[in-house]
């Protein structure tokens, strides 16, 4: 908006009584007038555009920045040996093989880390819980550099870096399954991190409200980059931390203006831009952009020209100035003003050169984390400039290549020893040695002593807290009690009779986490609602619609269920805090996450894995599932699927079962395993909605439905037909045994029925039999679970489940003799389950032709059976495929 200045004389009368307040009065009371002016100016209808960007320096201005109380010049050089072994390992690794690794995203942010190492970070221990911080994984050699300065790590493990086959390497990135006691928490799958961070504080506070754990003082640090933030799960949530009071949250962006390839914001400002997304979101916000060189200048810009120059130019420009050298600089950037050159010409190009970002200068770092700490009632982001590749030299500082870059000729690793005054004499340098101070030296102890202040060593994982006591097995005995006549129901409802026992447990109810991504109606959780309450962090400030009610919708302060709103990806982040919770708070907690399965694996599958990585300990409940038991819904509804994502991770213990005892029974287990045993796993469980009789517990079966298979019907053993043996799973199960009733009563064929719990389970099981028998060529071959059920059965085997043919495949190097699949592969579609069973060909009618077919090719029984069969059910054999249908 262009506005002309129809009266300059009460225009600066106004400046010059605003100019009066600052001097006088101090710029908080400049502030608190200008904003009653804005409001009464809006309140009388004028139309005042909101912006949410301040000018480009600093956001503390010098008289309020908090001095380091530190001793700057022990931790200067501290900070320089931290760079050069970060360096090193990274160069080291790479003279004999090719094994990659980043030096320039540490060297860009390494005064960030270390102020908080020294002045902010505390440590976690018995007695109380420390601060959570989540490290950019770019910068993973910095940190390790950090701990071998103090002894944590070796000079093997160094020499080791993402070399581990053989042990005592170290992880490429920050990654808990393979460091199990360093790192916490998995963040270079970019976004992640600042998405996972937010609901860690978010449940912090949770656990607070309810008193399982102290968590007063403690803080969320979350460190990213400014490409990252392109990223949409980094801003996904920030507006979820600023409504829910998040001052526990800190993030920390390092704003080096690049990405992986260039310039994040070449034409822009990318500290601008994210100043204004987080301010608008209701965060604080700090911005770190000029080192102390910056201020003597400053002080002279009486007229803001200097701060005029510093907007005009964009992120391009000042990636090139570091690019460059002073000269450079005196020229393009103060030379576009004769005021500007003249405000420097008393400096060298050197001094020019000098002119630091404040994402490199300690003091204002610590101005902004102090200011961070002390700020109430929101989530701070800190915007440091800095620059990527800081001390790289000609070897990429500022450059575009400088991300791919992992060696350093001699003479940029000269030019960066005497840049920080490093001990490394010439006919040394070469070798890149690792660096050490003395066991007595001032560094030593003045790292030792910061972090016994602390409360020591920060990058320590707990990998156990105190066991849970998990009801037996009988405490669930209705469930394992047939459903009774004229009785119908879903496993969905057999979840939450599970769940509503486990949370009027005395041992573990406290522990109980439900975690609903919208539609608890829909999964039959609405009673949980008045029972347990939704956690809201100042409770219900409303009086809901359905007060009326019995189940009316409760938020309290002190609620349970978290119900996350249409968001999987924040009920998965929050799952993955609760799942986590035995490390990071140091008390075990039991989330339940139920959604739709589709909307599960398919949608969050990257926070799954990361999941996996963070020994997450849980249960995911895919709802609704399979492919066609959703009926009416359609393609984007129908699951079938996610059993194969669910495999591919290894410590995903993933079941589909058919029954309320089948479902308990794993429950049970997983609870043991997970709780009392504290096995690094978490369970997937698909559930559907279909309604249905549910039989007894068989005895015996227990430990057939936690490998992945038992025999639930045996086929009479007087009949002299022939037999086969039907494989089911989930919803299709049902079908199969129906599909065995019209075998035996129409064909004479007998029909053993086996309810797979898991095809998957059976896999891992098998292949690893099979692993074994293949290093063991002198010894007895072992059998695998599923070979020592189906080695004695006569017959083929037919398996049909609800998903893609791909799923019951996985077990058919293991099935003796001939096997044959059926599954939903294609899109999903609209119509009633009995049309889309059809659709698919995995109802009863295709089993028993499916059944035929393997018996006929066995020569069993005649073709033509099959071809009559398949007359009788209304088959069209020309009907296309429903892969692509």
């Amino acid at each position: 908006m262009n506005l002309q200045d129809i009266d300059p004389q009460e225009t600066q009368e106004w400046l010059d009584a605003l100019e009066s307040v600052l001097a006088n009065e101090g710029a908080e009371r400049a502030h608190y007038l200008l904003e009653k002016l804005v409001e009464k100016a809006r309140r009388s209808g004028a139309y005042l555009p909101y912006s949410a960007n301040t000018a480009y320096i600093n956001t503390i201005p010098l008289g309020k920045e908090e001095r380091s109380p530190g001793d700057h010049a022990i931790e200067h050089r501290i900070r320089s040996y931290v760079r050069w072994n970060a360096l090193a390992m990274v160069a080291r690794a790479n003279r004999n093989t090719n094994v990659g690794g980043h030096i320039a995203s540490f060297a860009s942010a390494a005064t960030l880390y270390d102020v908080g190492y020294n002045h902010f970070w505390q440590a976690a221990s018995e007695q109380k819980g420390g601060d959570l911080v989540y490290v950019q994984g770019h910068s993973s050699p910095g940190i390790y550099a950090y701990a071998f300065l103090l002894g944590v790590l070796t000079e093997e493990q160094l020499d080791n870096f993402r070399q581990e086959i053989g042990g005592k390497g170290l992880s490429s990135y920050p990654h808990p399954w393979l460091m199990p006691d360093f790192w916490q928490f998995p963040t270079v799958s970019m976004g992640l991190g600042p998405l996972m961070a937010i609901y860690q504080a978010r449940f912090m506070k949770y656990l607070g409200s309810r008193k399982l754990a102290h968590t007063e003082g403690r803080k969320v640090w979350v460190f990213t980059g400014d490409g990252e933030m392109d990223e949409p799960e980094s801003l996904g949530a920030i507006s979820l931390a600023s409504r829910e009071n998040l001052d526990n949250l800190i993030f920390v962006v390092n704003c080096n203006l690049q990405r992986l390839d260039g310039p994040v914001r070449g034409n822009g400002k990318i500290v601008q831009e994210l100043e204004a997304t987080f301010r608008g979101a209701g965060w604080n916000v700090i911005k770190v952009i000029w080192g102390s060189y910056w201020d003597p200048l400053l002080a002279k810009d009486t007229k803001g020209l200097l701060q005029q120059r510093m907007m005009e130019c964009v992120d391009g420009e000042y990636q090139t100035f570091k690019a460059r050298d002073g000269a450079y600089v005196r020229k393009h950037f103060f030379g576009k003003y004769p005021e500007l050159l003249e405000m420097v010409a008393n400096m060298s190009d050197d001094d020019i050169w000098r002119l630091n970002r404040g994402g490199h200068d300690p003091h204002k770092v610590y101005a902004a984390y102090t200011a961070a700490v002390k700020h109430q009632g929101q989530p701070t982001v800190i915007l440091a400039k800095t620059v990527k590749g800081y001390g790289m030299g000609e070897s990429g500082e500022a450059q575009n290549i400088t991300h791919q870059q992992k060696k350093m000729g001699t003479t940029s690793l000269k030019a960066f020893r005497d840049r920080y005054g490093l001990p490394v004499p010439d006919d040394k340098i070469d070798e890149i040695p690792y660096l050490r101070f003395d066991k007595d030296s001032p560094e030593l102890t003045y790292m030792q002593a910061r972090r016994r202040a602390l409360g020591g060593f920060l990058h320590h994982r707990r990998r156990k807290a105190e066991a849970l006591q998990i009801p037996p097995l009988s405490a669930f005995e209705t469930l394992l009690k047939g459903s009774g006549e004229g009785r119908e129901s879903s496993t969905t409802m057999a979840f939450v009779r599970v769940l509503n026992i486990l949370t009027k447990d005395k041992n573990i109810s406290k522990h109980i986490v439900p975690i609903v991504a919208d539609e608890s109606r829909t999964f039959g959780m609405e009673g949980m609602f008045r029972q347990l309450g939704i956690w809201s962090s100042v409770g219900q400030l409303y009086t809901p619609e359905d007060a009326d009610q019995l189940m009316f919708y409760k938020e309290d302060k002190h609620g349970q269920i978290l119900q996350e709103g249409i968001n999987e990806a924040g009920a998965m982040s929050s799952w993955i805090a609760a799942a986590t919770a035995y490390s990071t708070h140091h008390v075990q907690m039991i989330p339940f996450f139920i959604f739709y399965s589709m909307f599960g694996f398919q949608r969050v599958g990257d926070l799954i894995w990361a999941a996996g990585d963070m020994r997450c300990r849980g249960f995911l409940l895919g709802g609704t599932a399979g492919r066609t038991t959703l009926n009416g819904e359609g393609l984007q509804h129908e699951d079938g699927h996610s059993h194969l994502a669910a495999s591919t991770i290894p410590n995903c213990i993933s079941y589909d079962p058919t029954y309320a005892y089948e479902l308990t029974v794993i429950l049970q287990d997983g609870l043991r395993r997970m709780y009392q045993e504290q096995e690094d796993v978490f369970y997937y469980i698909t559930v559907m909605n279909e309604n249905y009789a549910h039989p007894d517990l068989p005895k015996g079966a227990e430990q057939g439905i936690l490998k992945g298979i038992y025999l639930l019907k045996e086929g009479s053993k007087r009949s002299k037909g022939v037999r086969i043996q039907l494989l089911g799973s989930g919803a299709i199960l049902r079908e199969v045994i129906a599909a065995a009733d019209i075998l035996q009563q129409e064909y004479g064929v007998v029909a053993d029925i086996w309810s797979v719990t898991s095809f998957t389970e059976l896999r891992r099981e098998a292949l690893s039999i099979a692993r074994w028998n293949m290093l063991h060529p002198t010894e007895p071959a072992k059998l695998s679970y599923v070979e020592s059920c189906l080695k004695d059965r006569e017959g083929p085997v037919v398996a049909a489940t609800d998903y893609m043919k791909i799923y019951a495949d996985q077990i058919r190097a293991f099935i003796p003799g001939r096997y044959c699949v059926l599954g939903t592969d294609g899109f999903g579609r609209s119509d009633t389950r009995e049309k889309l069973r059809h659709f698919f060909e995995v109802d009863r009618y295709y089993i028993v032709v499916a059944a035929l077919r393997a018996l006929s090719e066995e020569g069993k029984i005649p073709a033509k059976q099959v071809i009559q069969a398949i007359k009788a059910f209304g088959i069209d054999p020309d009907k296309p495929d429903p892969v692509m249908q």
